[in-house]
């Protein structure tokens, strides 16, 4: 573990400066190679054949059209894929191909292979494909009944991808129900939550709704395969998670890992939502047609058919007491994974009470199927649904008990060693800092607001994945350091870590570091990236690489100098005798001292593992001032201000930027974005022109104040950055609504319609 000597970090020579990007030329310019860049030679392109029914029985599927088109060469079924364990790759979405039966809208049911594009496309449109319509169950309240249709003949719990995450709430449970479409459950207890009720001066019931969301990248879903001439697979993955997709696709076709290499390549945005989808599909098609084969989604099919976080219920109920203590909190909590297990409904539950000291609660967590697309996660997943219900409650509460909504905040935050609802204390947080330095800024705002303005407030955090890492940094002949690693590069992770290794050598420049993410051959073992944790868990073994690589430096700089290593110091690329003028020994005399032949020492690597156990929480304090129109019900954000403990900002450019962009988000949540399905399980916001992602123009003014409470453990107090962000931004501005024009709107997002026809219903009961 990494521990920070909180007294030595003034001491820090590029920790904690504004350095910019090595990437950021190449990047702005598009002169990165991405997965559809690529030029690979006999290269297929895959089209899919998608049911247009949400549940159906696949009676028959004609390839014989689809083959007659010219260009096109293959046309594969499920069972012409060379898949192991083929009823259950399909059943847990491994596979997206449906095998005899398909359970949502748009699900793939065939593969075409063309020489170009639009032959493949041809070719889907030709296929033949006879279904029986079955019985479907597409609201989730429905799915909750006992005889509702089945979606799923086979239920199986999955945290994997959340707990990579940091989201998986560690408990979610097989349910104890005959309702067959109920996948999980679980349960939180604390106290007696009825006596809570009794003692209570002020309850609030209410109910809150989130609707689908999509990620919402530039780049959609895309992956190439080959099989390479030793007949190794060879995969280009648009992946957050290199080692997952490698073992995934190992698994899938019954192959050793060492059999299929996996080239991460630069990934056009994915907060969550590239974590393994299409990968060991286009992989089988590759080994079964012996051609390279790319698949890359059209944007239709990625807001139809990727992976969007699901929509969520909230039944609350709380009390408080009249001194403004929390006493009870009662809530049902639903998610909608829809055609397969694995939303963070528990998590969710778990996150809603999780921020304050509640004395007594009682949450059950449901998790319901339904014959709708797949859910996979999104930043922070199961915390903007969570928190939006959170934090509008909290503010009612204030509202109804006559207390301003700051003050009820700071007398009930979860503080270092409250117990939480899992019964586990808090760790180390920053949120009551964030909450101090938070008042003024929102006392200003309040101050600031005109006519039909209004200011809200909402906190939220994230506890952060917890994965092993290791990383290897190498000297290079020009004096320079080399880390290798199996991180995907987002956000410039890389260029982060060009910085700890710097500080940790002793360079005097982050540009005297290069970072590259190398593939499953090379690359030692490193998580994915998400959850907040990549510099949190892969950072700790990038310092220690570049440490031991250090120590090799000196000691070879001592044998030669015949000094004490204890007196030796590492300035500007060279390594001196401290008070001794000319005894000095350059990086690069360092390097042919220990590279080539005849050279005498040991080469100058370092190795560094990390396996993080403990977390070390984000917390953030959201301000956001909005206009509403009392004519059309219209939402104009008018500023919008982030206050974040960071721990320790490696370079506070990049963290700022990731505040900014997770703050742009959460506007998008609160305001805009919504997948919307018809009566029979089709989406229909399936085009940029019908799902609203917010413009430049539509996103507020973005500030970022930082607080810094060092982690222990983080490479030199680092804390999660990522997810925090994105969390509170539903409730903030819901909160400010609320301020503005006196209703309350429940349900994400806050459209016009919906703050209007609140305006109504208030206007009527007046």
């Amino acid at each position: 573990m990494a521990v920070l000597d909180v007294d030595k970090t003034h001491l820090l020579r590029l920790v904690g400066r504004r350095i910019k990007r090595a990437d950021s030329p190449e990047r702005l310019t598009g002169a990165v190679r991405y997965t559809g860049d690529l030029f690979l030679p006999s290269l297929l392109h895959a089209r899919l054949v998608r049911s247009p029914y949400a549940a159906a029985t696949i009676v028959k599927i004609d390839t014989d059209a689809a083959l007659a088109m010219p260009g096109v060469v293959r046309v594969l079924t499920a069972t012409d894929l060379p898949v192991r364990n083929l009823r259950a790759n399909v059943d847990n979405r491994t596979i997206l191909v449906a095998h005899e039966r398909a359970t949502y809208v748009g699900q793939p049911v065939a593969v075409v292979l063309g020489e170009t594009e639009a032959a493949a496309e041809d070719g889907a449109a030709a296929a033949g494909v006879e279904y029986a319509p079955l019985p479907t169950t597409l609201d989730m309240l429905r799915a909750l009944e006992p005889d509702a249709p089945a979606v799923l003949t086979k239920n199986e719990v999955s945290d994997e991808e959340l707990a990579m995450h940091g989201a998986a709430a560690g408990a979610s449970k097989q349910p104890n129900t005959t309702a067959p479409n109920i996948s999980s459950q679980q349960h939180y207890q604390l106290g007696d939550v009825e006596a809570g009720f009794r003692e209570s001066a002020v309850i609030v019931e209410r109910e809150y709704r989130t609707a689908w969301v999509h990620q919402s990248y530039i780049e959609p879903q895309v992956c190439a395969a080959t099989v390479d001439p030793l007949g190794r697979l060879v995969v280009y993955a648009s992946t957050q998670a290199m080692f997952r997709t490698r073992d995934t696709i190992a698994s899938v076709l019954g192959k050793p890992p060492a059999d299929v290499r996996v080239i991460a390549m630069p990934v056009g945005g994915g907060f969550g939502g590239k974590f393994g989808l299409i990968e060991p599909l286009v992989a089988a098609c590759a080994l079964a047609c012996g051609r390279p084969v790319r698949l890359a989604y059209t944007r239709m099919e990625d807001l139809s058919v990727g992976c969007p976080a699901p929509s969520s219920l909230f039944r609350v109920k709380a009390g408080v007491r009249a001194d403004g203590t929390f006493a009870a909190l009662k809530a049902d909590v639903i998610f909608d994974a829809g055609a397969k297990p694995g939303a963070p409904a528990a998590h969710a539950a778990l996150c809603l009470a999780v921020f304050y000291r509640w004395e007594n609660l009682d949450i059950a967590a449901t998790e319901v199927v339904t014959n709708k697309t797949p859910t996979g996660a999104y930043r922070a997943p199961g915390l903007p649904q969570a928190m939006f219900a959170s934090e509008s409650l909290v503010d009612e509460l204030a509202e109804k008990l006559g207390m301003d909504p700051m003050a009820l905040r700071q007398k009930n935050a979860a503080r270092e060693g409250d117990i939480r609802p899992d019964k586990t204390p808090w760790p180390q947080t920053g949120l009551a800092a964030c909450l101090e330095q938070a008042e003024p800024i929102y006392q200003r705002e309040l101050e600031l607001a005109g006519p039909y303005e209004g200011v809200g407030i909402a906190l939220g955090g994230w506890f952060g994945g917890v994965e092993p890492s290791s990383a290897l940094c190498r000297l290079d002949s020009d004096g320079t350091l080399q880390v290798s690693l199996g991180a995907v590069d987002l956000t410039g992770t890389n260029a982060g870590f060009a910085v700890v290794a710097a500080e940790a050598f002793g360079l005097d420049s982050a540009d005297q570091v290069r970072v590259s993410t190398v593939d499953t051959d090379a690359a030692p073992y490193t998580g994915a990236t998400g959850g907040s944790k990549t510099m949190y868990t892969v950072g700790p073994a990038v310092m220690r690489a570049a440490q031991e690589a250090r120590d090799r430096v000196l000691t070879i700089a001592s044998a030669e100098l015949e000094a004490s290593v204890d007196d030796l110091e590492l300035v500007n690329g060279e390594v001196r005798v401290k008070g001794v003028p000319g005894k000095v020994k350059t990086l690069k005399e360092i390097y042919r001292l220990s590279a080539g032949f005849g050279a005498k020492h040991e080469p100058v690597v370092g190795k560094g593992e990390s396996a993080i156990s403990e977390r070390s929480p984000g917390t953030g304090v959201h301000i956001a001032r909005v206009r509403v129109d009392p004519e059309t019900g219209r939402v104009t954000p008018v500023r919008y201000v982030i206050v974040q403990d960071v721990g320790r900002a490696i370079n506070p450019a990049l963290v700022e930027a990731q505040i900014q962009g997770g703050g742009a988000q959460g506007v998008g949540w609160a305001l805009y974005e919504q997948i919307v399905h018809d009566d029979a399980g089709t989406p229909v916001t399936a085009s940029l022109m019908d799902y609203t992602i917010p413009k430049a123009r539509q996103v507020p003014e973005l500030d970022v104040a930082i607080v810094e409470v060092p982690s222990t453990i983080g490479p030199y107090g680092a804390k999660p950055v990522g997810e925090p962000p994105v969390i509170p931004g539903g409730a903030c501005i819901a909160n400010a609504v609320r301020n503005a024009v006196g209703v309350r709107v429940t349900e994400l997002p806050l459209t016009s319609e919906r703050v209007m026809q609140a305006i109504q219903c208030s206007q009527q009961l007046d």
